[in-house]
């Protein structure tokens, strides 16, 4: 399946929860980005190709290295850099600024790229809802981060919480959380997760129709 079929499969007939569950079951059990990482836009769904981002506190805004002349490192490339279907993902900076605003989003609308993940901050809020761009972070923080923080690189993998990101990982996520599905997983996880999803339909029906949940797990081995 080609990847923008793939992710209007995933968008259409898919959530979180089912995935996740998968991956629990095939071993993959630390692959739901903390908690606190939500949607600004409730009922948002993104499904993409991980773009990671590293980013890193910079406090004096200067120094001796070679991003000491860059205002927000490289961080411009990065976005400049984003492919169509890919999900800028970030991380590894402090609560002390945001990570993404209006025109990051606009560019990476313009590029096609599918949405943006912080592990952080975000700001212009009212300028990305209108645009429509899927955008999931920690909150809004109109504190900027040229001064504060850089990004040093990109394209490389990245650990948010207890999950590792590597770039082209497929990412997954709405309003009960951002998942990470490794690529060597993938094909197993979504095709397990449309037939999981089947099942539970038809569990919802019998239990509707008087089953108990003890006699729909038994038969049914989901609930």
């Amino acid at each position: 399946m080609q990847d923008h079929d793939l992710f209007t499969v995933m968008k259409e007939q898919l959530f979180t929860a089912v995935v996740g569950d998968v991956l629990d079951t095939m071993g993959y059990r630390n692959q739901f980005l903390p908690q606190p990482i939500k949607p600004l836009t409730p009922g948002q769904k993104v499904a993409g190709r991980a773009m990671p981002v590293l980013e890193a506190d910079y406090p004096d805004g200067a120094g001796q290295g070679p991003l000491n002349d860059q205002p927000f490192g490289v961080m411009f490339a990065a976005l400049d850099d984003l492919k169509p279907g890919e999900i800028y993902i970030a991380s590894g900076a402090s609560l002390d600024y945001a990570l993404w605003g209006g025109l990051m989003s606009t560019r990476a609308q313009h590029l096609a790229a599918a949405g943006a993940i912080l592990n952080g901050y975000i700001r212009d809020c009212d300028e990305i809802r209108r645009l429509g761009f899927p955008v999931f972070s920690r909150g809004a923080y109109a504190q900027d981060q040229g001064v504060r923080g850089k990004v040093l690189d990109y394209r490389v993998p990245i650990r948010i919480g207890a999950t590792t990101i590597q770039p082209g990982d497929l990412i997954f996520a709405d309003d009960e959380g951002v998942l990470v599905i490794p690529r060597a997983a993938e094909t197993q996880a979504i095709v397990a997760a449309l037939e999981k999803v089947a099942t539970e339909n038809e569990v919802a029906k019998a239990i509707k129709a008087g089953m108990s949940t003890q006699e729909a797990f038994a038969t049914f081995g989901v609930m």
